[in-house]
């Protein structure tokens, strides 16, 4: 009787211990269901848009799809300028540098080219998938909420340029502006001004327009490699002597309806929806001035002999792109009317405040005051453009044409 108890008691202890098992099992899998749901609507899926409304209460959705616009190339290039006009675009918003973005770049590149590094992170789980999906996000938020929304956005960092083949895959449907300009113009701008770049030694020309040579050649290597329905050089100096003629095929390159606005960006700096500008940036003071000459001859003169002498070895880019090495000083091109005019009177401008304020920057009011007359526009210049090498580049304007294409290579 006694052994029968036992039996009993035992087979019921273990038919208790069973149900409690199960219901303890059936709790952890619940228990599991619901954090892998809470999980999963933490995380962002891949397609997740960007919602961003503006003052007028009007919605932007933004995703990894969307046209975004970069623009990029060899600090000194015209970079702000090009990204100032794409600003007077009612519909585009470029904003200032991030600065982070390149950074950001860099570090995803470095990670990609150490394989300890790699082998690291693919055993922790960091996979180039997983990667990839945070800079997609992470690049997208920094560009949506630096500014204003709008329909088009835009990034302007001249070092991502030197990226475009890996920000063609995270962003599909971007495209790319490469601004290239004649690298004895750039150096000189960034020794003269001071643009500090990591690597460029500011008091050797030899060393700059070395630098430029391996940055541009990166760039625009990268460039081809995209394609040109993605990635378009432009020729700053083209920009400048023709910019209604650069800006049209610009905008039919970005698949974006034409406005006049982008040919009067001075007109919209600092007022609502126009073109915000950075107080800390070098290229500021020069943008707020209609689009002009000034600064298409100030190289001329200042870079040393033995320099000019093996420029063809010391920056082969510069033949690659068009230019000639040897030309001192180069022919650009013919200007249009209209910038003979800009030019004429950002110069009139800034002999009125040398003598009349004793210096300082030019009043906005003085550049964008009634143009003169088409007629003798060179000649009325002439007197005040007082550096070296301007007066002879603006004659040689009229004096021999180019027929280079505005924004392409020959």
């Amino acid at each position: 009787m006694r052994v029968t108890m036992r039996r009993v008691l035992l087979v019921l202890g273990s038919v208790v211990a069973l149900m409690v098992t199960l219901h303890l099992g059936q709790q952890v899998l619940e228990c599991q269901q619901v954090l892998s749901e809470r999980r999963h609507r933490l995380m962002r899926p891949e397609n997740e848009e960007l919602v961003m409304v503006d003052s007028n209460h009007v919605e932007y959705r933004y995703s990894k799809e969307m046209p975004l616009i970069f623009i990029g190339g060899v600090p000194r290039s015209g970079t702000t300028l090009m990204r100032a006009m794409l600003d007077a675009h009612p519909e585009v918003r470029c904003g200032e540098e991030t600065r982070i973005i390149p950074r950001v770049l860099a570090m995803r590149q470095a990670w990609s080219k150490s394989g300890r590094e790699k082998m690291r992170l693919d055993e922790a789980g960091v996979t180039d998938q997983v990667l990839d999906a945070a800079m997609q996000a992470f690049i997208l938020e920094v560009i949506a909420k630096h500014g204003e929304p709008a329909r088009y956005l835009c990034n302007k960092d001249p070092f991502t340029l030197k990226s475009s083949v890996y920000l063609s895959r995270l962003f599909p449907n971007s495209k790319f502006l490469l601004m290239v300009r004649d690298g004895r113009a750039s150096v000189h701008s960034m020794i003269t001004r001071k643009v500090t770049i990591a690597g460029f030694d500011l008091n050797s020309y030899r060393d700059c327009l070395t630098k430029w040579n391996k940055a541009i050649e990166v760039m625009y290597s990268q460039c081809l490699e995209i394609g040109r329905s993605r990635c378009l050089p432009v020729y700053y100096e083209q920009l400048v002597l023709h910019p209604e003629q650069s800006m049209h095929a610009i905008m039919k390159f970005l698949d974006i309806s034409w406005s006049d606005m982008v040919l009067h960006h001075e007109e919209l700096i600092g007022k609502p929806g126009g073109v915000s500008l950075s107080k800390i940036e070098r290229s500021t003071d020069q943008v707020i001035k209609p689009v002009n000459m000034e600064a298409l001859s100030k190289w001329i003169g200042h870079i040393p002999g033995d320099v000019l002498q093996d420029m063809a070895h010391i920056a082969p880019m510069l033949a690659r792109l068009g230019y000639d090495p040897y030309a001192n000083p180069p022919n650009y091109g013919h200007p249009d009317p209209l910038v003979v005019n800009n030019t004429h009177r950002v110069s009139v401008a800034a002999v009125c405040l040398r003598r009349c304020h004793g210096g300082g920057s030019a009043d906005v009011g003085l550049w964008v005051s009634a143009p003169t007359e088409p007629s003798g526009a060179v000649e009325a210049a002439e007197p005040n453009l007082e550096r070296a090498g301007e007066k002879q580049m603006l004659s040689s304007f009229w004096e021999a044409g180019n027929d280079r294409h505005a924004v392409t290579p020959r």
